[in-house]
């Protein structure tokens, strides 16, 4: 049986069995039964609109303590390219890569320097022409995941190459292998993720089959330490190694943009509009398009729940922060690195299905069907399923029951009180307005 690893968890104590997550969960992973929330491990993708949405705060991302520095000999910190739109009046990111230093890391590798290689990737393998068009970026892990279990005719146009991250963890413990002499256990690459969804990536890769990465310490448990040593600093070392390209994935369109020679590309962002994309992609609804980047979060990386900084004003800031640089200060040789190319396929994970065979899932899709006739479809929630749609699954799946229907549940108790009273009792829509 597969084991699945999510970073987003569920905190029962502080649920209070309200019924926002389910309506937000793009995969329908979410149920409310016995007044508290559960998550169907199997369906979820982290991309942590749950813990966006929950009021109480009972869903939470699991990342490593700052203290996972202790566990390893050498350090190299991953900091990506948002994590600069985080700080106020920062004129170049000299500043907070020393700073990074000053808390306790030996080294620090930009995620930036990788994405620039990874936009020249890109550009070489699409002017090859294998792939199928239009070409669907790999870099946001919701989104492949996504894709995953809903979108098995879309797996063959997601891009075949690791993410910045990933690539960016390769090269400074690569590196750091040489300038030390340490095995790699002993390195640690401790990535400053903006979102679960990364943490995951980690813990559980997809396209690879070991992560370098060795740990995700949330951007929010890192910004306030470093704000007293950024302080401190009257100057910084000379330790920027990227462009505007590279900081330019900080949001959503920086990808697309960083291709330079692709001309037909679509850039979408949050959760509900990657959906809309991925089903019209699914129908062919787009014809010449070349490339489609896709961010789970409003905004882009920049948009991550583990982030400090409003989005919107973080995009102003690393606009400014960019308007000097130069486009780009990373290129790649003749040809394409094999640690920058996935060693392992995206394959279908059929999650969603109602069967283990075509046949289970067609005798089980028309039972479905005659459930949803016996149900309101209102599509209201209360039951805990998100939709009449999902509890009809459920009860097929043998999860739930027909009865759990909640205005089923009051209209047969209205019948009985008629058939008892022998009186009328208008139902809510027959009311009339005063």
């Amino acid at each position: 049986m597969e084991r699945f690893i999510h970073s987003v968890t569920l905190d029962r104590d502080k649920c209070k069995g309200c019924i926002n997550c389910i309506k937000r969960c793009p995969t329908e992973a979410i149920r409310v039964r016995e007044g508290k929330a559960s998550i169907i491990a199997e369906r979820c993708i982290d991309c942590a609109e749950c813990i966006r949405i929950c009021p109480h705060h009972a869903k939470k991302a699991l990342c490593d303590p700052l203290e996972v520095l202790e566990d390893y000999e050498y350090t190299i910190a991953l900091p990506p390219p948002s994590f600069y739109g985080q700080f106020n009046n920062l004129e170049e990111p000299d500043l907070v890569l020393a700073a990074l230093r000053d808390l306790g890391f030996d080294d620090v590798f930009e995620v930036a320097r990788a994405a620039e290689l990874v936009s020249e990737a890109t550009r070489r393998l699409m002017q090859e022409g294998n792939m199928p068009r239009p070409v669907i970026s790999s870099a946001c892990p919701a989104v492949a995941r996504l894709i995953r279990v809903r979108y098995p005719d879309l797996i063959d146009h997601v891009l075949p190459l690791v993410a910045p991250v990933e690539l960016a963890a390769r090269m400074a413990k690569g590196q750091a292998m040489e300038k030390t002499g340490l095995p790699a256990e002993k390195i640690g690459c401790i990535f400053l993720s903006p979102c679960p969804a990364k943490v995951t990536a980690i813990r559980d890769p997809m396209g690879t089959s070991k992560s370098q990465v060795d740990a995700a310490v949330a951007v929010k448990e890192v910004y306030p330490r470093l704000l007293g040593l950024m302080k401190k600093r009257q100057a910084a070392d000379n330790l920027a190694t990227a462009g505007r390209i590279g900081i330019g994935w900080a949001e959503s369109g920086g990808e697309s943009a960083g291709l330079v020679t692709v001309d037909s590309y679509l850039a979408a962002d949050g959760i509900e509009n990657v959906i809309r994309v991925l089903e019209d992609l699914e129908d062919e609804k787009y014809p010449g398009l070349d490339f489609v980047e896709l961010d789970a979060c409003a905004g882009g990386c920049v948009g991550g729940v583990l982030q400090v900084e409003n989005p919107y004003i973080a995009k102003a800031k690393l606009k400014t922060l960019r308007r000097y640089m130069p486009v780009s200060k990373n290129h790649l040789g003749k040809s394409i690195p094999v640690e920058m190319l996935w060693d392992k396929d995206l394959v279908y994970a059929p999650v969603l299905e109602l069967g283990e065979t075509r046949a289970e899932s067609f005798a089980r899709y028309s039972q479905l069907q005659q459930i949803l006739e016996q149900l309101p479809g209102l599509d209201c929630g209360s039951c805990g399923a998100p939709t009449c749609q999902a509890l009809a699954e459920d009860v097929v799946r043998g999860a739930a029951e027909v009865e759990d229907c909640v205005v089923l549940l009051r209209r047969r108790m209205e019948a009985l009180l008629r058939d008892t009273l022998g009186e009328k009792v208008p139902p809510p829509e027959d009311k009339k307005e005063e």
